[in-house]
């Protein structure tokens, strides 16, 4: 019988990580959740220092009944959920019901947190626990709290003053809030007329278009035409200058690096994947799950291609990094590595280090190694993963931009811009947006 019970969210991640522990340990899942506020007036209480009412949900009361027999015939409880606010709660929520029925006395009970299924990463986790973090239960309690309080209290009055069926929240009513603002702005905006000038040219290479950039001896502005008759008389004029042709009057060029993107982080990874690939933010994070979670990989079993999805940093560890760069210098070459790894600060203030940003569990499992073993939409969204993360590991692009500047009689000119890839750095992979 296994001397040690480790409890996850999901059933997938559970049958992953019971491979890689062996038979000391039992892997459960809890199912997501398994406790919460009672549905009734009261489950908060803000006069009693916001006491929180919780009962069990009803579907996964077998679930905790299964975690619970296993917990009595174990030693060693560990508590392995998700490393997030939710996934601590879950954790926090465990142990109190194990506590409450007697469960946990002699007993060692740990904190496990990963953010890749990996066996490694696994193997590590267990062999440095910690305790559960009150202050992230705390953060999730008084979110939940705050969702109870907004929610049942203001939904029936907007049931009584507006119309039944419909709901506040706290995140939703200030969202709303922000459209409607939004919405008034559009409403209340006076619309201008103005005209812009650009000519058509012709080349022998090719043909091309030149904006107009000067008018009566100073520079174009937006507003400086803002009537059908003084745009075509300034279009005649300008006609009569050119007299058919325009001559290159100033050429400047000038080279400039392009940075790769950061690896992806939650939000970034469903922009670009609705972006590139068509994907609603729903069916991105349920691909994405199931990557972390671990697909069949044939003869290796069960894998977590992707680390954890649910983050705001774009950290990356050491040992990824260096992955990474072996996986570029064998895919394109030295000459795709920067001299020094690639850092990105993260935006959120709130944003925890310790997490990563999403990245390949590893970067050596190329998309066509693994292609054979994934649905075509995980698939896409891997392939998306890896490109992202071994790009922002890559060499700036270097660019080359040309400006040419056209006189058009003595007080008017016309100018071209373009852009060429010196060298392509990063962009031989991945180009976002």
């Amino acid at each position: 019988m296994a001397k040690n019970l480790l409890i996850v969210e999901s059933p997938a991640k559970a049958k992953t990580i019971n491979k890689y522990l062996g038979t000391d340990f039992k892997v459960l899942a809890s199912y997501g959740h398994v406790r919460d506020l009672v549905p009734k007036e009261g489950a908060v209480d803000p006069e009693h220092d916001f006491r929180m009412d919780y009962a069990l949900i009803d579907k996964n009361v077998r679930h905790v009944d299964e975690i619970a027999k296993a917990a009595r015939a174990a030693d060693s409880i560990y508590l392995a959920t998700d490393l997030d606010r939710e996934g601590e709660a879950i954790s926090w929520h465990i142990s109190e019901i194990l506590k409450e029925r007697g469960l946990l006395k002699d007993k060692e009970t740990h904190r496990v947190v990963f953010s890749e299924i990996t066996p490694r990463a696994i193997k590590e986790a267990v062999a440095h626990p910690r305790r559960l973090s009150h202050d992230l239960v705390d953060a999730q309690q008084a979110r939940r709290a705050l969702d109870y309080l907004v929610g049942f209290n203001l939904s029936p009055v907007l049931w009584r003053k507006v119309q039944r069926g419909l709901s506040a929240g706290r995140v939703q009513s200030p969202a709303l809030r922000m459209i409607v603002e939004r919405e008034e702005e559009i409403e209340a905006f006076k619309p201008r007329e103005y005209w812009t000038v650009e000519a058509q040219l012709a080349h022998e290479d090719g043909g091309f278009t030149a904006r107009l950039v000067r008018l009566n001896g100073k520079k174009f502005e937006q507003f400086d035409l803002t009537n059908e008759k003084d745009a075509h008389a300034a279009r005649d004029a300008l006609l009569k200058a050119a007299g058919g042709r325009l001559v290159v009057g100033d050429i400047q060029s000038k080279q400039r690096q392009r940075r790769p993107a950061a690896p992806f982080t939650t939000s970034t990874l469903q922009q670009e994947a609705a972006r590139k690939l068509g994907m609603a933010t729903s069916r991105t994070m349920r691909i994405a799950q199931g990557l972390y979670e671990g697909v069949s990989l044939g003869g290796e079993g069960n894998v977590g291609l992707i680390t954890y999805m649910r983050t705001d940093s774009t950290h990356l560890s050491g040992e990824a990094i260096g992955e990474l760069r072996q996986a570029i210098e064998r895919e394109f070459g030295k000459q795709g590595l920067p001299e020094h790894a690639m850092v990105y600060k993260t935006k959120s203030k709130n944003a925890q280090e310790a997490h990563e940003a999403i990245r390949p569990t590893s970067a050596l499992r190329t998309p066509k190694s693994v292609a054979a073993f994934l649905t075509p939409d995980q698939l896409k969204l891997y392939e998306l993963v890896w490109k992202r993360a071994v790009a922002c590991q890559m060499k700036p692009a270097t660019l080359n931009t040309v400006s040419v500047e056209f006189p058009c009689g003595s007080d008017a000119a016309f100018r071209a811009t373009g852009t060429t890839v010196v060298d392509p750095g990063f962009l031989a992979v991945y180009e976002a947006g």
